[in-house]
């Protein structure tokens, strides 16, 4: 009986690689083509965090909230836990390199009572993090180009409606969605150039703002490692604490990769390489770009948020480089930003596709589609396009709201980050560990990395000022609690919600592979799942 299986199975998948096995172990059959090298998946993870934009889009973050002893100490203090998660996620990353990443750990570690559950509120989690970074990438590249406009202009003091800020912001989407609807290996050869420029402005900005910053702008080291400049209005311990949403949501995404891994050769150590690299120097230069704009941000750290040009770091440039030069060092971090945004669309339409491909999505049938051109979800892209275009709704609601987009981007991924880290070690499972291990460091990086995400969502609900009215309350926990409010009153919807269908993830083999002469969509989820491990064995035993 197995013969005939597997000389079908040959016809069907000749020479399977090392990659295709692993991905057939996970219960998924190989769908995208493995265009990325590990040099472009961590090209990719690094170039995603876009070290120098992202600074600049959350500097307001850390100048009320610290000055100059936030932006360089909070930094320091914040990288170390990210490492941490970083690294727990890295070891998941490994033993199970998969688009649908989170989820689909979840799922297979947690008790298979409540895994259903969990991976529902993972994924969903997940893509919420994923859109809403598209969405708050694309508003900070968006006001940068408005502070571009500022730069350029006599008076430093143009200013946009939220229609016309909208429109740029809507321009920027739609591009994206063109963009990222490309093949795979244009997109993987892209990173090669995301990532040349985004290492190329961070060392530009480490040596070219002390040289050229005027002996008026320049700090003592005194003031600008040891000044504390509390604007915000709470203790100045809890004032350092709000400070760390900078390196938070500047080194953040990490989980990028992962969601590329059905695209990356030799998936399962190139994966959790890309994360934990990217993290480590991203930190680097982070801390380096932050203790110059420390020593070249001039004593008075108000005047720069109340800058006419509107954004805090393109006035430092502004009077350090003068107006041609920072104009034009701040359009290459716009299009640093550009490119950022450009990857978190990407990223973003792998995990929607994973999350499609087991049906947990609306319009899931449509969702799940490789264009036949391209080899790419191209409609998963235009459809978190479309969701980010609804985000960006936000503005003209308030700027607070807007802005939530930021914090809900780091808590969301949170939530997502903390579940299969912890089930992993709460329930029992047969974790198996891939090649990249921490052995006995396993559990106590994981309780570190737990216990920083939980204190840390639990911070980025509070307002940024402890006297603040209702138009300025912190939306972060009103947007993200009713977007999971939606996720869990669909799971629980009586006759057609999530817990009467929803399986977790599902094998993707098709009845023709396993010998069988039925369409795919009259087997039930449990048939397909039944048979899951007789697909996997046969196609291991082939290879």
């Amino acid at each position: 009986m197995a013969a005939p299986r597997a000389s079908a199975i040959s016809k069907l998948h000749p020479q399977p690689s090392a990659d295709e096995t692993t991905l057939a172990k996970l219960g998924y059959k190989q769908e995208f083509h493995r265009e990325f090298t590990s040099l472009e998946v961590s090209g990719l993870a690094f170039s995603y965090i876009g070290v120098a934009p992202s600074i600049a889009s959350v500097l307001f973050y850390a100048i009320p909230n610290g000055g100059p002893f936030a932006m360089v100490w909070g930094w320091a203090v914040a990288c170390p836990f990210i490492m941490c998660i970083g690294l727990a996620m890295a070891e998941l990353a490994s033993a199970a390199p998969t688009s649908g990443g989170l989820y689909y750990w979840t799922y297979s570690l947690a008790s298979p009572r409540c895994r259903n559950f969990l991976s529902w509120i993972v994924g969903y989690s997940n893509t919420v993090e994923i859109i809403t970074g598209v969405a708050s990438v694309n508003w900070a590249c968006a006001i940068q180009i408005t502070a571009a406009i500022s730069i350029a202009s006599s008076n430093q003091a143009y200013t946009t409606t939220n229609q016309q800020l909208y429109g740029i912001y809507a321009a920027l989407v739609l591009s994206h969605a063109v963009l990222v609807s490309f093949g795979t290996k244009v997109l993987a050869r892209l990173q090669r150039l995301y990532t040349l420029l985004s290492a190329s402005l961070c060392f530009i900005i480490i040596i070219a703002l002390p040289i050229a910053t005027p002996p008026d702008y320049r700090n003592s080291a005194n003031f600008a490692l040891g000044d504390f400049t509390n604007l915000a209005g709470w203790p100045s311990g809890f004032t350092f604490i709000l400070s760390l949403m900078a390196p938070l949501y500047t080194i953040g995404g990490y989980d990028a990769s992962v969601h590329m891994s059905e695209e990356a050769s030799n998936a399962a150590t190139a994966i959790p390489w890309a994360i934990v690299s990217s993290i480590a120097i991203s930190a680097v230069f982070g801390w380096g770009i932050n203790v110059c704009l420390a020593f070249c941000m001039g004593t008075h750290v108000g005047s720069l948020l109340s800058s006419p040009i509107g954004q805090p770091m393109a006035q430092i440039l502004y009077n350090s480089l003068g107006q041609r030069k920072a104009l034009a060092l701040w359009c290459l971090i716009i299009s640093t930003g550009y490119m950022v945004a450009s990857n978190c669309l990407l990223v973003g339409s792998r995990q929607t596709f994973a999350f499609a491909r087991d049906g947990a999505l609306p319009f899931s049938r449509y969702l799940y589609r490789i264009n036949r051109y391209t080899g790419t979800p191209v409609n998963t892209v235009w459809f978190d396009s479309i969701c980010a275009l609804a985000i960006g709704l936000l503005s003209f609601v308030s700027i607070e709201a807007i802005n939530a987009v930021f914090t809900i981007s780091v808590t969301a991924s949170y939530i997502a980050f903390i579940t299969p880290i912890t089930t992993r070690f709460a329930f029992k499972n047969d974790f198996k560990p891939g090649p990249f291990h921490l052995g006995k460091l396993s559990f106590p990086v994981a309780v570190i990395a737990v216990v920083w995400m939980v204190f840390t969502i639990v911070v980025f609900c509070f307002p940024a000022t402890p006297q603040t009215t209702t138009q300025q309350i912190n939306y972060t926990a009103v947007v993200l609690g009713g977007f999971m409010f939606l996720a869990i009153s669909w799971y629980y919807c009586p006759v057609y919600g999530g817990v009467h269908w929803f399986d977790g993830p599902i094998s993707n083999f098709t009845p023709v592979i396993r010998g069988e002469n039925r369409d795919e969509d009259s087997m039930s989820e449990s048939e397909k799942k039944e048979q899951r491990d007789t697909d996997i064995s046969v196609l291991a035993a082939d290879v």
